[in-house]
């Protein structure tokens, strides 16, 4: 009888572990494919005239319908602090759309923001409204709001609804040649009237591929610039600067 029992629970062990040994083997199997975003804008327009924004959204072979957020970002070139967030039309077929228009002549960008699948993307694309960009602002010499490194793009979540002396989350997505920037080392300075002299440094963590959070109390109601500062072992090394109020 016990060498029954002895068998009996010998062929439940091989089973169980055969069974393990299948769930290590169907993970180790399991790919990673990577959020793929077209973004089509209207590239010239004349003032007044109505710009078109699609984005497809694909995740390897299958038309992502149910992204959990996709929006447009739209500023003007070298006043990247001056964004305006555009929230799309989900088309139910991979696409997200939206319009808008511009009243002056300038280079302006169009980015769209993507969150699907635990992942985010954000390419971005410029258009050309009636004569571009005037020849003083050139001369003046403003910074690419993309980073100077090819294919580097970075975007700021600005704080909403900050709180004097609660905890205010700082949010950072970056990414390189159209995929999320890991492993890069990031810091938030931080300054303000109200701070005087004095310059916050806080460091910010890795919490999702290519995004880079912080979490700080500011104790005084007032407008805060903050400057991103992004490095990494590859010898990549920018930084851009933005406002936030905190009330």
């Amino acid at each position: 009888m016990n060498k029954k029992y002895k068998l009996l629970g010998l062929m439940i062990g091989l089973v169980v572990l055969s069974a393990c040994e299948k769930d290590v083997d169907d993970g180790s199997a399991v790919e990673v494919l990577p959020l793929e975003v077209e973004l089509t804008v209207t590239e010239q327009a004349e003032i007044g005239d109505t710009v078109k924004m699609e984005a497809l959204v694909t995740y390897g072979d299958e038309k992502v319908s149910d992204a959990d957020k996709v929006v447009y970002e739209v500023w003007e070139e070298g006043k990247k602090d001056d964004s305006v967030m555009i929230d799309s039309i989900n088309e139910k077929d991979g696409t997200y759309t939206a319009e808008t228009s511009f009243d002056q002549d300038g280079l302006f960008n169009i980015q769209v923001h993507v969150d699907a699948k635990d992942l985010h993307t954000m390419p971005v694309k410029q258009v050309t409204i009636g004569q571009g960009a005037h020849a003083e602002g050139e001369e003046q010499g403003h910074e690419h709001d993309h980073g100077h490194t090819d294919g580097f793009a970075l975007h700021f979540v600005k704080p909403e609804n900050a709180t004097a002396g609660e905890e205010t989350e700082l949010m950072t997505h970056l990414e390189i040649d159209g995929q999320p920037l890991e492993n890069a080392d990031v810091r938030y300075e931080v300054s303000s009237d109200v701070l005087g002299e004095k310059h916050l440094w806080i460091d910010a963590e890795e919490t999702a591929q290519g995004e880079f959070t912080a979490v700080h109390p500011f104790e005084q109601a007032g407008v805060y610039t903050v400057k991103i500062h992004v490095k990494n072992k590859d010898g990549l090394h920018e930084h851009e600067e933005f406002t936030f109020e905190v009330k």
